[in-house]
């Protein structure tokens, strides 16, 4: 049965920039929340089934409450809101990691889950599929650490096997084959830090990013380290790399273990440490569905119909 709810706001300076342009910000809440919005002034009426009506009342009520704390709404932010509206949760915010560049959030139950066990944890393993934040938010909480003096030193590192091409045939030296693999690394970390600082701090040694195979024989003492990519190491690879932890760090390994690329159906380290380690009190696996998909929408339906298709085949 449809109902009807009236929300009114006694900000007025605040109305605009919740509305959106030509109210945009309502559009999107009527399309991800399945109800219709009309607004006057400083009043909206809500009409819809009663759950959604509810879903929205707290996604306009936690818009609202960020932008009277002078927060800025984008439309990331709405959807971010809406999603942890159907979750009953809050919006999220106060989970923030702090970064020289921006405040990075939470978008979704599924990455609150994650940036709490970041937190909490010196391993994580974070499974999940492609644009769910896996490795932007672990790169973001290395550098707030770093920032923080918390850690001497951000360590990123990734399997260099080829999603059907061949490293060896690529043009230039070592460095050049390889930066390729690392550049979603360095993309995150220009998200965080400003480019003349990322350049000095690897220079000096505080930030490094490296192939997997280049951690074999060390200990990673006082540092932050994060295993990329991870569906694509060998078990024993897996093995040698989180041996590698050390006194006063912390390791966040993050995968999607659909997506292996390893030759000759090989199996994944990241599948093998999963049923290996599952009892192993001190580490905390997160899982992240579709559902913590922040890229553009399009991506999360994709997701879900591979997922749809592979369990189909599995049936």
């Amino acid at each position: 049965m449809s109902v009807t709810r009236r929300m009114s706001f006694d900000d007025n300076a605040v109305i605009a920039q919740l509305y959106g342009n030509h109210d945009s910000n309502l559009v999107r809440i009527e399309q991800l929340a399945g109800v219709q919005l009309n607004a006057r002034g400083n009043q909206i009426d809500i009409t819809g089934d009663n759950d959604n009506v509810t879903i929205a009342h707290r996604t306009l009520t936690g818009l609202y409450e960020r932008l009277k704390r002078g927060l800025s709404v984008e439309m990331a932010d709405v959807n971010a809101a809406v999603r942890f509206a159907q979750s009953g949760g809050d919006n999220g915010d106060g989970a923030g990691i702090r970064t020289r560049r921006r405040t990075v959030n939470a978008r979704s139950p599924g990455q609150g889950a994650y940036l709490q066990a970041l937190r909490e944890r010196d391993m994580v393993f974070a499974l999940g599929p492609a644009g769910s934040g896996k490795t932007y938010l672990a790169v973001a909480m290395g550098v707030s650490l770093l920032l923080a003096g918390k850690v001497e030193r951000i360590v990123l590192s990734r399997p260099a096997v080829e999603a059907g091409e061949r490293l060896g045939f690529l043009p230039g030296d070592m460095k050049e084959k390889i930066d390729p693999y690392l550049r979603p690394l360095y993309d995150a970390l220009h998200d965080m830090m400003p480019a003349e600082q990322i350049a000095k701090r690897m220079e000096e040694g505080e930030i490094e990013i490296a192939p997997l195979a280049f951690m074999r024989g060390r200990t990673l003492a006082h540092c932050y380290v994060i295993l990329d990519e991870a569906q694509n190491t060998t078990p024993m690879q897996m093995r040698m790399f989180l041996t590698r932890l050390g006194e006063g760090s912390r390791m966040v390994v993050t995968g999607d273990p659909s997506q292996t690329d390893l030759p000759g159906g090989q199996r994944s380290g990241l599948t093998d440490a999963v049923d290996t380690l599952g009892h192993v009190e001190g580490i905390r696996f997160v899982r992240l569905t579709s559902k913590d998909v922040v890229r553009h929408d399009l991506v999360t339906r994709i997701v879900e119909a591979y997922d749809a298709r592979d369990k189909k085949s599995k049936g």
